[in-house]
């Protein structure tokens, strides 16, 4: 990767049919969870994991890349401001041992931070996005349809999902390599 960021923020159970999917609780504010730098690996260095850890699943994600530091902000339109890119994403996490935590009560790191479970297409300047409420995107593979998307499928818009998350964590810009 050409960048690499301080922190991954990820915002789990985000789309209400994957939440029924899975049969968990519907969120009445965003899940969030991190992911270290090391887990964020680039799509055209290969995607693996070691399958004595059980199943390996993924979800195509929308992803921003922040540009501007923001702290504690509250103003729905100088969190978009901040955005200087998008990309599309895959979120793995070997499920069998997620559940198995989850069971027993304990964080999911193992399953969801492990190195290269964060995997990225390349970058797209924000200025392509012309609608923030309705974007698609589509993930392939083997040019087999696997994911359809939109934000507009999102529990909670974007805007309202970065100012929350800013109410935790600051957002930094990425550092060039």
């Amino acid at each position: 990767m050409k960048t690499r960021p301080s922190k991954i923020v990820c915002v789990g159970r985000s789309y209400a049919d994957h939440v029924k999917e899975l049969n968990n609780a519907m969120p009445g504010r965003p899940v969030l969870f991190i992911k270290p730098p090391s887990s964020l690996i680039g799509l055209d260095e290969g995607i693996s994991w070691n399958p004595a850890w059980g199943s390996c699943h993924f979800e195509c994600e929308f992803v921003l890349r922040i540009d501007q530091p923001l702290k504690g902000e509250t103003d729905p339109q100088k969190v978009l401001q901040a955005i200087g890119a998008v990309t599309l994403g895959l979120d793995l996490t070997l499920r069998d041992l997620q559940n198995e935590l989850k069971d027993k009560g304990q964080p999911w790191e193992r399953a969801k931070a492990f190195d290269g479970s964060c995997v990225l297409a390349d970058w797209v300047d924000v200025s392509e996005i012309t609608n923030w409420e309705e974007t698609r995107f589509t993930f392939h593979i083997n040019d087999e349809l696997r994911q359809d998307g939109n934000t507009a499928l999102l529990m909670f818009n974007i805007a309202y999902l970065l100012v929350d998350i800013n109410q935790v964590f600051s957002l930094e810009p990425v550092m060039s390599l």
